[in-house]
């Protein structure tokens, strides 16, 4: 709905649209402007193909995340990505969100295009030439497809804020996990390249959640985060960057084996595996056609894009100097100890053994929900515990299990405090006793440990569960180099 300026409340607010309304025509900062692609190389074309059908969209992405800031606002035809009618600034402060006023002049700025383009439409229906104004619009439409296009495309104008800062600084944060990401891909036997998926989905936010219940940086949905990791009451992996990296890889592992394409198996993370290859019985793995063609139920605008995002992140984020002249200010490696709790307990009993708070316990594990963050509940057996960096080789043994006869015990309100005294006394003693029994135990059997495979389990997994690479698990087990395959039930050796 076009704004009506006789509700504006004051004559002072009627003067400030009208003046935004007056800039919008010299606000546009590329609206004549083409999306050009022909320079661009995307690379790795057996692998991330970008078909004839798709450049417009790939190229429109690539704006979005490396050159429009979010100052700016593209007008553009939904279907043709390559229709770009005006690139406008917007005026007034630039936050988050849209103002009132801003969205009112935005709204006035689509209109106008709407009217043109059904005008323009109209005319070519009824036989009529187009006119002199309309010149502009018909180059759009001949360059992007052909002027039938035109047709319909009143119902399609959208608007797309640039995301150029919100894309650096996804890139800043990805340094911080870059690097593992891509070794679980390749622990995988998947592109290491799918590392770049999270510029799509989350921007690398670790709390990012979806309207529609997906969550964090990877952004599975509950139901197919249980698929792949662990989802339930205490912890929720999907919030773990490397846990749900792990899921990830997993997930368009088996994608790609049923829809045998990278671009399917990609889209599949937006779609469904299941939706993919619907599409696939009607046009085999050309993606070109099925984004320009297929007309799926839930294959709309989001689904049909998906492929194109990651292929303009994935040329964004490989050539930053390209995009980033002012430069790029990577995160350093995150550091990080992992154990995997052999018995349950609580969060504090963990960070006393290490020297360390239950907050930043908590600041370091993710994927753990209030209930353990706040000690309410034991961690469960199993669980990965992220550690500061240094503490498995400061404390070289593994926390106590909690005695059960302490575990149990709580002392009543009524108690005295000399009573709390001697119970927090036997605990000690008992923490320390347990401890001396389980560093003897620890040293007669570290010299040969091994790990029985269970359901679900990777060769990746297995190797951070014992804390080794997977080249040396691989070694260790005299596998071959590139060899990921393990079977439930197999006893792999883990240490010497």
């Amino acid at each position: 709905m076009r704004p009506d300026l006789t509700h504006l409340r004051t004559s002072a607010g009627m003067l400030a649209l009208l003046a935004m309304l007056f800039l919008a025509g010299c606000a546009g900062t590329g609206g004549e402007r083409q999306l050009t692609h022909k320079h661009i190389d995307y690379g790795n074309a057996s692998t991330f193909p970008v078909p004839d059908e798709i450049q417009d969209n790939v190229d429109f992405w690539r704006h979005v995340y490396g050159i429009w800031s979010r100052s700016d606002v593209a007008i553009h035809d939904s279907d043709h990505l390559g229709v770009v009618y005006e690139v406008v600034r917007l005026p007034g402060p630039v936050q988050a969100g849209y103002s009132a006023t801003q969205k009112a002049w935005l709204e006035t700025r689509t209109h106008y295009y709407t009217d043109r383009v059904r005008s323009l439409e109209q005319r070519l229906r009824s036989g009529q030439k187009p006119t002199s104004a309309d010149k502009d619009l018909v180059a759009k439409f001949e360059q992007s497809g052909g002027l039938s296009n035109i047709y319909g495309a009143s119902d399609r104008i959208r608007s797309q804020r640039g995301l150029r800062e919100r894309f650096k600084r996804g890139l800043e944060i990805s340094g911080r996990y870059d690097s593992i990401f891509r070794e679980i891909m390749r622990s995988h036997g998947v592109p290491e390249d799918l590392a770049y998926l999270p510029h799509v989905e989350s921007s690398f936010q670790t709390n990012a959640r979806s309207s529609v219940g997906a969550g964090g940086v990877w952004q599975f949905m509950p139901s197919t985060g249980r698929l792949y990791m662990t989802v339930n009451n205490s912890v929720d992996e999907r919030y773990d960057p490397i846990l749900a990296a792990d899921g990830a890889a997993r997930y368009l592992a088996q994608a790609y084996d049923k829809l045998g394409s990278w671009p399917l198996a990609i889209t599949s993370y937006n779609h469904g595996q299941g939706g993919m290859a619907k599409a696939k019985s009607q046009f085999g793995n050309d993606i070109g056609r099925i984004v320009s063609s297929y007309k799926g139920r839930y294959f709309g605008f989001a689904s049909r894009n998906f492929y194109s995002e990651f292929v303009a992140a994935r040329e964004v984020a490989s050539h930053p100097k390209r995009y980033f002249s002012e430069g790029i200010h990577y995160e350093s490696p995150w550091p990080h100890d992992r154990l995997i709790l052999a018995s349950s307990m609580p969060a504090d009993h963990i960070a006393r053994h290490y020297g360390t708070s239950p907050r930043v316990l908590a600041d370091l594990n993710l994927h753990w929900r209030n209930a353990l963050r706040n000690g309410a509940r034991n961690i469960p057996v199993g669980t990965t515990v992220w550690l500061p960096h240094g503490s498995k080789k400061r404390v070289s043994t593994p926390p106590p299990p909690v005695p059960t006869m302490i575990a149990r015990a709580e002392p009543k309100r009524t108690q005295s405090t000399v009573s709390r005294k001697a119970l927090a006394k036997v605990a000690r003693k008992s923490d320390a006793k347990t401890a001396r029994t389980s560093t003897k135990r620890h040293s007669k059997t570290a010299k040969v440990r091994y790990h029985t495979v269970k359901p679900k389990e990777t060769l990746y997994r297995v190797a951070l569960q014992n804390g080794i690479s997977v080249a040396k698990l691989r070694k260790l087990n005299k596998m071959r180099p590139n060899d990921n395959h393990i079977q439930v039930g197999q006893r792999l050796l883990v240490g010497i």
